[in-house]
């Protein structure tokens, strides 16, 4: 038998079509006109960006993985995502409002985009494709291809992919399928949240509030309070929402909650480019009496620990897997199924959060590029619902904090960014709003 050479097996791997994962299925089902679930991530060079050669390095890296390089389908039962061989995507000046909607009919049909502007290289995703860990590494390698085209070699280590090599079947598979084995099926069903009520900004505003602080005030002031670096954050956030609620002086405070999701990789060992996640939900009541931060720390703190770890977590895989392959569930039409998707989505995660937050923690990058890289940032894009949303990452020194809202009002990253200064953390303030406020240092009174 003749073996088959790479590029037989590099074709083989992206004429394939890809069902949906676990996570990707839901996201389709809150498309609207003036919505999508979009997502950024942005690389920060040492030097001004050459479209020309952007676009491209995009070209070198794109086909390395065949899972981004596709298209949305729509079955009787399911969708799925098809190889797409249009040419794309193309890489554009950057814009005032991020995270536009992504439709699934456009042009070319590509669910990721490519931005510049001066330094910075920015990826837009759609999160059926994959989770921040996936998009991390088709950035970080079309950042390296950059520079390999700028004459200056980088190594494939620290997440950059060798574009050369055959994508590895672990990258593409559902890892949900394969972990969703727990015995256990826990409730889904939580009290209702408080929501942030706001002003809506006219179709489509994206209001960007970024705080940039070190890392190593942040880590040395998590640790002055006996937590990790995450659950600090949660704490400042969550006691930001309370201090926001019993400002509008309401008859009866709902429990505070916040949507965080939960890289699984950490927990069962997954090659998956695609999403792998799931969500918890760190809370506290109000009725139970009033909190201090310290507080409010200590119960974020044990509920960290009591949920997140591998029994759990497969626990909650199963349950949610178990509607996927349900024999009754796989037969309903495609529509019926956005229908029930989407009130599910509604009535658990939107209506049973308060807001949302994700750390995408340290990223490392290979020597090469780390020389040539000055900062990285995340975005989540606009929430589902009138509120914010908050996602981090840690570059060197540099913790980068950025939330993104579609309501005019700042009262919560307000609060957020004054508990951190209270705890002796400078800040420094960017935001996309109107010009007086494009940059402010918040720095602690001594």
């Amino acid at each position: 038998m003749i073996k088959k050479s790479v590029k037989e097996k590099k074709q083989s791997v992206q004429k394939k079509w890809y069902p949906l994962d676990l996570s990707g299925t839901v996201y389709p089902t809150l498309q609207r006109w003036n919505f999508s679930s979009v997502y950024r991530l942005s690389i920060t060079l040492k030097e001004r960006i050459d479209p020309e050669i952007l676009q491209k390095a995009v070209d070198r890296a794109m086909p390395r993985f065949p899972a981004f390089k596709v298209a949305m389908r729509k079955g009787l039962f399911w969708r799925y995502l098809e190889p797409n061989n249009r040419p794309g995507p193309f890489v554009r000046p950057d814009i005032a409002n991020p995270c536009m909607p992504m439709s699934f009919k456009g042009r070319s049909r590509y669910l990721v985009r490519f931005y510049y502007y001066e330094n910075t290289i920015s990826l837009e995703m759609f999160h059926s494709l994959a989770d921040g860990n996936g998009a991390i590494c088709l950035l970080k390698t079309v950042a390296a291809q950059y520079l390999e085209l700028r004459d200056i070699p980088v190594s494939c280590t620290d997440g950059v992919l060798d574009i050369r090599q055959e994508p590895d079947p672990e990258e593409l598979e559902d890892a949900y399928s394969k972990y969703a084995s727990s015995r256990r099926h826990p409730p889904i069903r939580q009290k209702k949240a408080y929501r942030v009520r706001g002003t809506r900004e006219p179709f489509y505003t994206l209001n960007v509030v970024r705080g940039v602080i070190p890392a190593d005030q942040a880590l040395k002031t998590a640790k002055r309070y006996g937590v990790s670096l995450t659950e600090y954050l949660n704490g400042a956030l969550i006691y930001a929402l309370m201090q926001k609620q019993k400002s509008e002086n309401p008859a009866a405070e709902k429990p505070v909650k916040l949507a965080m999701p939960v890289n699984l990789r950490n927990m069962f060992p997954s090659k998956t480019m695609r999403n792998f996640i799931t969500m918890v939900y760190p809370s506290i009541d109000p009725m139970l009496g009033d909190y201090t931060f310290e507080e409010i720390l200590n119960e974020i703190h044990y509920y960290m620990r009591y949920y997140i770890n591998p029994k759990f977590l497969r626990a909650d895989i199963t349950t949610n897997y178990a509607t996927r392959t349900n024999p009754l569930i796989r037969i309903v039409p495609l529509f019926v199924k956005d229908l029930v998707v989407r009130s599910f989505y509604i009535r658990v995660q939107d209506r049973q959060s308060s807001a949302g937050l994700t750390n995408m923690g340290r990223i490392t990058l290979p020597p090469e590029l780390d020389a040539h890289t000055e900062r990285i940032d995340i975005l989540m894009g606009q929430p589902f619902s009138a509120r914010t949303n908050c996602a981090i990452v840690t570059f060197q020194n540099q913790l980068s904090i950025s939330f993104a809202s579609c309501i005019r009002e700042t009262d919560v990253e307000r609060l957020f960014f004054t508990r951190l200064v209270k705890d002796h953390i400078h800040v420094k303030i960017e935001t996309n709003r109107r010009a007086s406020l494009k940059e402010v240092v918040l720095c602690p009174t001594v």
